[in-house]
Protein backbone atom coordinates (compact mmCIF):
# COMPACT_ATOMS: atom_id res chain seq x y z
CA UNK A 1 0.00 0.00 0.00
CA UNK A 2 1.30 3.44 -0.94
CA UNK A 3 1.35 6.05 1.79
CA UNK A 4 1.46 9.81 1.38
CA UNK A 5 3.47 12.57 2.95
CA UNK A 6 1.32 14.99 4.94
CA UNK A 7 1.71 18.70 4.31
CA UNK A 8 0.46 21.29 6.84
CA UNK A 9 1.02 25.00 6.16
CA UNK A 10 -0.34 28.15 7.79
CA UNK A 11 -0.37 31.76 6.59
CA UNK A 12 -1.76 34.70 8.57
CA UNK A 13 -3.18 37.87 7.00
CA UNK A 14 -4.09 41.28 8.45
CA UNK A 15 -7.53 41.34 6.83
CA UNK A 16 -10.88 39.78 7.57
CA UNK A 17 -11.80 36.40 6.02
CA UNK A 18 -14.22 37.97 3.51
CA UNK A 19 -11.47 40.22 2.13
CA UNK A 20 -9.01 37.32 1.92
CA UNK A 21 -11.61 35.13 0.21
CA UNK A 22 -12.45 37.90 -2.27
CA UNK A 23 -8.73 38.17 -3.09
CA UNK A 24 -8.47 34.38 -3.59
CA UNK A 25 -11.36 34.65 -6.10
CA UNK A 26 -9.82 37.62 -7.95
CA UNK A 27 -8.53 36.46 -11.34
CA UNK A 28 -6.15 39.43 -11.62
CA UNK A 29 -4.54 38.60 -8.26
CA UNK A 30 -4.22 34.92 -9.25
CA UNK A 31 -2.47 35.96 -12.47
CA UNK A 32 -0.12 38.17 -10.42
CA UNK A 33 0.77 35.12 -8.27
CA UNK A 34 1.50 33.13 -11.45
CA UNK A 35 3.93 35.83 -12.61
CA UNK A 36 5.51 36.03 -9.13
CA UNK A 37 6.19 32.28 -9.23
CA UNK A 38 8.00 32.73 -12.57
CA UNK A 39 5.38 30.91 -14.63
CA UNK A 40 6.41 30.77 -18.28
CA UNK A 41 2.78 30.27 -19.27
CA UNK A 42 -0.41 30.25 -17.19
CA UNK A 43 -4.19 30.35 -17.25
CA UNK A 44 -6.67 31.17 -14.51
CA UNK A 45 -10.43 30.64 -14.37
CA UNK A 46 -12.83 31.58 -11.59
CA UNK A 47 -16.34 30.12 -11.79
CA UNK A 48 -19.20 30.69 -9.36
CA UNK A 49 -22.01 28.17 -8.94
CA UNK A 50 -24.50 27.29 -6.21
CA UNK A 51 -22.93 29.79 -3.81
CA UNK A 52 -19.48 28.22 -4.16
CA UNK A 53 -16.48 29.13 -6.29
CA UNK A 54 -14.07 26.98 -8.29
CA UNK A 55 -10.65 28.47 -9.03
CA UNK A 56 -8.48 26.64 -11.59
CA UNK A 57 -4.90 27.68 -12.20
CA UNK A 58 -2.56 26.06 -14.68
CA UNK A 59 1.12 27.10 -14.58
CA UNK A 60 4.12 26.04 -16.60
CA UNK A 61 7.23 26.55 -14.50
CA UNK A 62 10.95 25.94 -14.96
CA UNK A 63 11.81 22.58 -13.38
CA UNK A 64 13.93 23.72 -10.43
CA UNK A 65 14.38 20.24 -9.02
CA UNK A 66 17.37 18.01 -8.26
CA UNK A 67 19.03 16.58 -11.37
CA UNK A 68 17.76 12.98 -10.96
CA UNK A 69 14.19 14.31 -10.89
CA UNK A 70 14.80 16.72 -13.80
CA UNK A 71 15.81 13.78 -15.98
CA UNK A 72 12.32 12.37 -15.35
CA UNK A 73 10.26 15.58 -15.70
CA UNK A 74 12.21 17.62 -18.26
CA UNK A 75 12.96 21.34 -18.30
CA UNK A 76 9.42 22.46 -17.40
CA UNK A 77 6.67 21.32 -15.07
CA UNK A 78 2.98 21.99 -15.68
CA UNK A 79 0.98 22.31 -12.46
CA UNK A 80 -2.81 22.21 -12.46
CA UNK A 81 -4.41 23.44 -9.23
CA UNK A 82 -8.13 23.36 -8.52
CA UNK A 83 -9.70 24.90 -5.42
CA UNK A 84 -13.39 24.13 -4.92
CA UNK A 85 -14.75 26.56 -2.35
CA UNK A 86 -18.05 25.53 -0.79
CA UNK A 87 -20.83 27.96 -0.04
CA UNK A 88 -20.50 29.39 3.42
CA UNK A 89 -23.03 29.71 6.19
CA UNK A 90 -22.83 33.01 8.09
CA UNK A 91 -20.05 32.87 10.62
CA UNK A 92 -18.53 29.57 9.51
CA UNK A 93 -14.96 29.36 8.21
CA UNK A 94 -14.44 29.30 4.44
CA UNK A 95 -13.48 25.84 3.21
CA UNK A 96 -12.06 24.54 -0.08
CA UNK A 97 -11.06 21.15 -1.38
CA UNK A 98 -7.70 21.38 -3.15
CA UNK A 99 -6.38 19.20 -5.93
CA UNK A 100 -2.86 19.81 -7.28
CA UNK A 101 -1.59 17.70 -10.19
CA UNK A 102 1.67 17.70 -12.07
CA UNK A 103 0.72 17.08 -15.70
CA UNK A 104 2.05 13.87 -17.22
CA UNK A 105 3.62 12.86 -13.91
CA UNK A 106 2.46 10.51 -11.13
CA UNK A 107 2.63 13.30 -8.52
CA UNK A 108 -0.25 15.07 -6.78
CA UNK A 109 -1.55 16.66 -3.63
CA UNK A 110 -5.13 16.51 -2.40
CA UNK A 111 -6.34 18.28 0.69
CA UNK A 112 -8.22 21.22 2.14
CA UNK A 113 -7.80 24.93 2.67
CA UNK A 114 -9.56 26.82 5.43
CA UNK A 115 -9.89 30.57 6.00
CA UNK A 116 -10.97 31.49 9.50
CA UNK A 117 -10.80 34.51 11.82
CA UNK A 118 -7.58 34.70 13.79
CA UNK A 119 -7.08 37.65 16.12
CA UNK A 120 -7.93 40.74 14.08
CA UNK A 121 -7.13 38.98 10.80
CA UNK A 122 -7.40 35.66 8.99
CA UNK A 123 -5.57 32.36 9.22
CA UNK A 124 -5.21 30.25 6.08
CA UNK A 125 -4.55 26.57 6.81
CA UNK A 126 -3.62 24.13 4.06
CA UNK A 127 -3.56 20.42 4.90
CA UNK A 128 -2.87 17.86 2.22
CA UNK A 129 -1.41 14.53 1.24
CA UNK A 130 1.47 14.62 -1.23
CA UNK A 131 1.76 11.46 -3.32
CA UNK A 132 4.26 10.29 -5.91
CA UNK A 133 3.12 6.99 -7.37
CA UNK A 134 6.46 5.55 -8.43
CA UNK A 135 7.43 2.25 -6.81
CA UNK A 136 10.52 2.52 -4.58
CA UNK A 137 11.27 6.17 -5.55
CA UNK A 138 7.94 7.79 -4.64
CA UNK A 139 8.64 8.13 -0.93
CA UNK A 140 12.00 9.78 -1.66
CA UNK A 141 10.44 12.22 -4.16
CA UNK A 142 7.46 13.26 -2.02
CA UNK A 143 9.56 15.59 0.21
CA UNK A 144 10.80 17.40 -2.91
CA UNK A 145 7.24 17.89 -4.16
CA UNK A 146 6.13 19.04 -0.68
CA UNK A 147 9.06 21.50 -0.60
CA UNK A 148 7.95 22.98 -3.95
CA UNK A 149 4.34 23.28 -2.74
CA UNK A 150 5.51 25.01 0.46
CA UNK A 151 7.61 27.46 -1.58
CA UNK A 152 4.61 28.23 -3.80
CA UNK A 153 2.39 28.79 -0.74
CA UNK A 154 5.01 31.11 0.78
CA UNK A 155 5.22 33.14 -2.46
CA UNK A 156 1.42 33.26 -2.61
CA UNK A 157 1.40 34.50 1.00
CA UNK A 158 3.88 37.28 0.12
CA UNK A 159 1.70 38.35 -2.81
CA UNK A 160 -1.40 38.22 -0.62
CA UNK A 161 0.09 40.43 2.09
CA UNK A 162 1.23 42.97 -0.51
CA UNK A 163 -2.22 42.96 -2.15
CA UNK A 164 -4.10 43.30 1.14
CA UNK A 165 -1.98 46.25 2.31
CA UNK A 166 -2.70 48.05 -0.96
Amino acid sequence: MMTAMELHEVQDYDADPDAVFAMFCDQTWREEVCRATHAIDYSVSVEESDGGVTVRTTRVLPAKVPEPIKSMVGEHIEIIQTETWSATIDGSPRHADIDVRIAQQPASMTGTMTLEPHGSGTRQTVVGDVRVKIPLLGRRLEPEIAKAIRAALDKEGECARAYLTG
